[in-house]
């Protein structure tokens, strides 16, 4: 693997988006760049002042009861619910303070809630939170789990997203192509890295790579 590049967030140095060059399968596509964002969703000054950033967005917001954490966001989330909360974002759950969850995967793939964690959904005010975004898959079984669960989505935010929108609900991201500009994801029957040649790098997903 080659080593990693960086990208620093305009108004925060502890935000820091790494990233590798490179032919890399994640679950839904093949891409040519890796974001490493371990570190951002793990360490603690990291995580704190990218939440600090994301929040930046939702600070007009009127209620947010629920952050869905995606792919190991959770600390992120955690942070995010502080400064919300400081911030003056209220919450209407009756303990005055936001849920912070994830869901669990079933058998076929999709997202669910058990019983005892339904209530964190259902008739909430939800925020989605994820670390990346491509093909949007991955968001659009978010959206499809919440609104089965009869939960209202208030936004989507994302460290790097190449998507927009989904479902007309717009994603807010701190990093996107405008930062990456040749940044390529394609269905793996249809890679151009494949058809070229070119051998892939590492298997990746929400928690890291493992090299080939």
């Amino acid at each position: 693997m080659q080593d990693y590049k960086k990208i620093d967030y305009s108004r925060n140095k502890d935000v820091v988006l790494r990233y590798i060059p490179g032919h890399f399968v994640t679950p839904n596509s093949h891409v040519n760049y890796y974001m490493d964002l371990v570190d951002m969703k793990s360490r603690q000054r990291e995580a704190r002042a990218t939440a600090e950033e994301l929040a930046e967005m939702y600070l007009s917001s009127d209620v947010i009861d629920t952050i869905l954490c995606i792919d190991g966001m959770e600390v992120i989330g955690a942070h995010l619910a502080d400064h919300l909360t400081r911030a003056g974002v209220i919450s209407a759950n009756s303990h005055q303070t936001m849920y912070i969850t994830s869901p669990e995967y079933n058998t076929s793939g999709q997202m669910m809630f058990r019983e005892n964690n339904q209530h964190m959904i259902r008739g909430k005010k939800v925020l989605i939170l994820i670390d990346s975004a491509t093909t949007g898959a991955t968001l659009q079984g978010a959206v499809s789990s919440v609104k089965f669960y009869k939960g209202d989505i208030v936004g989507i935010s994302a460290i790097f997203s190449v998507a927009t929108k989904i479902n007309s609900i717009p994603i807010r991201a701190l990093y996107s192509t405008r930062d990456l500009p040749d940044y390529a994801s394609h269905p793996s029957d249809q890679c151009p890295l494949c058809k070229s040649g070119v051998p892939v790098d590492a298997i990746c997903n929400g928690f890291g790579y493992s090299t080939l």
